[in-house]
């Protein structure tokens, strides 16, 4: 414990992984590297730099002195010019020319494009999880019969698998909108202060292929096939709201699957993991609550709101810049991040671990399945010579009479009120005969494997596994 204010997404929810990507040192290093990538593409394009400058500055990435930087920003109120400084300290002879030409958003910038695409594809990759655990859990139960709910009202049949690819669709839209922000991340390079390369026009004698190229050897340094065709000082805003809408997307996907689950289980028809020793409620002993579920619905709501803050920075970008992108960058864009891998931290202990109770949802069919079949009852009852609309009739008021008792607290009598209706033409033991439930599933099971293939090649190489959250 701390006696500082420790955002709980550290704390409690992020994996390592998120957390290191997002952590002072992996953003300050990839300063330092954006520095080396510039001095030397700078030097191999003919300026005066030298190899043991270029290798000075390597040497030195990882051992930032912080205390050094923390003087100095306070000294010059510049965070950049203070690394620039510190890093200065421990590469003396390359000092005079760290950062050359550059202006902040150099570092600044490229550094965040760099850890943004590096986060979307591992976030990428925890959905892939959760998909594969989906189309598992699909598969398993694609016959399995189950109550459908419009409104949250008893409907059709469908069947477990099926509700899952339900799901899965949601998911699957979800990683494309992941897979476009990533193909649409360029790099920025190093154009100058407001996107004209003006210092670099002075600093390679106006050849201006020298000046494409170093931002191409730059580029190619840190894995980005193109830049950003035009800019101003900072990369356009815009791919940030391109980001923050994914992650978005992820919550939503996420909170729709959580929050049908928390219904079901309220059912006690389906249920999330429960361990062993888990307590569900500190006063009452015997609760069993979707709390894994909820968590991710708590910070989907979070996630959602979070997302408007991209869309409102880069509509109040002025010109070539405004500096009040970046206190609010450097909290909604990271928070944003760890906030999406968290929830698919959960979503892959959700779906790994997803329980069904085979004999409550065959009970809850059984007890409304005299209502579903009352459309094929009546198609029978119309082949053996009644009227369509006489049928209809009855079964509407027998279905309400029954319907009645039932919220008395009484058994289903449906059936034996329509055999005793002298024109509906049925007994009771034939239209039992046509109450087996795979009968009103229509073509979930197909459905199920259709969608299953289809994804499959989608899922090479990922195994279904389960995320260990922390608390």
């Amino acid at each position: 414990m701390t006696n500082r204010y420790e955002s709980p997404l550290s704390s409690r929810y992020a994996s390592e992984y998120m957390l290191e990507l997002f952590s002072s040192d992996t953003r300050y290093q990839t300063w330092r590297k954006l520095w080396v990538a510039l001095a030397k593409a700078e030097m191999n394009l003919g300026l005066p730099i030298t190899e043991s400058q270029v290798a000075e500055l390597r040497e030195h990435i990882t051992d930032i002195d912080y205390t050094c930087v923390s003087r100095r920003e306070k000294e010059v109120r510049h965070d950049v010019m203070a690394h620039v400084y510190a890093y200065g300290q421990v590469a003396p002879s390359a000092a005079g020319i760290i950062h050359l030409g550059a202006t902040s958003c150099y570092v600044t910038d490229n550094a965040d494009l760099i850890i943004y695409r590096d986060a979307l594809r591992y976030l990428r990759t925890e959905l892939l999880v959760v998909l594969a655990n989906l189309s598992e859990f699909a598969e398993k139960y694609k016959e399995l019969p189950t109550l459908g709910y419009t409104h949250y009202q008893p409907a059709q049949l469908v069947t477990v698998g099926k509700r899952a690819t339900l799901w899965m669709q949601d998911f699957l839209s979800d990683l494309k909108e992941i897979d476009f922000a990533i193909e649409n991340i360029k790099f920025l390079g190093c154009r100058g202060t407001t996107g004209t390369e003006a210092s670099f026009v002075e600093l390679f004698e106006g050849d201006n292929s020298k000046i494409d190229e170093m931002n191409r050897m730059i580029a190619a340094d840190f894995g980005f096939e193109e830049t950003f065709d035009v800019c101003g000082q900072t990369y356009p805003r815009k791919v940030d709201s391109r980001i923050l809408n994914a992650l978005s997307s992820v919550a939503q996907s996420c909170y729709r699957m959580a929050n049908d689950i928390r219904l079901l289980q309220h059912d006690r028809q389906v249920e999330e993991p429960f361990e062993k020793n888990q307590i569900g409620s500190s006063a009452m002993a015997y609760k069993r609550n979707p709390m894994r579920s909820e968590r991710i619905c708590s910070l989907a709501r979070y996630l959602m709101a979070d997302a408007l803050n991209a869309p409102m920075t880069a509509a109040t970008q002025w010109l070539e810049r405004t500096l009040d992108d970046s206190a609010n960058r450097r909290i909604s864009l990271p928070e944003g991040f760890l906030c999406a891998d968290a929830i698919l931290r959960l979503a892959q202990n959700v779906t790994d671990g997803l329980h069904v109770n085979e004999k409550i949802v065959e009970k809850t069919v059984k007890e409304y399945l005299p209502f579903i079949a009352t459309e094929n009852l009546m198609m029978e009852a119309v082949k053996r010579g009644g009227d369509r609309q006489q049928l209809h009739e009855i079964i509407r008021k027998c279905s309400m009479e029954a319907t009645e008792k039932m919220k008395n607290g009484e058994e289903c009598d449906l059936l034996s009120r329509l055999a005793a209706e002298e024109k509906f033409g049925l007994t009771e033991a034939e239209m039992k005969e046509l109450l087996t439930p795979s009968l009103y599933v229509g073509r979930c099971p197909e459905q199920v494997t259709a969608y299953v293939d289809k994804i499959r090649p989608l899922l090479a190489g990922i195994t279904s596994e389960s995320a260990e959250i922390n608390l």
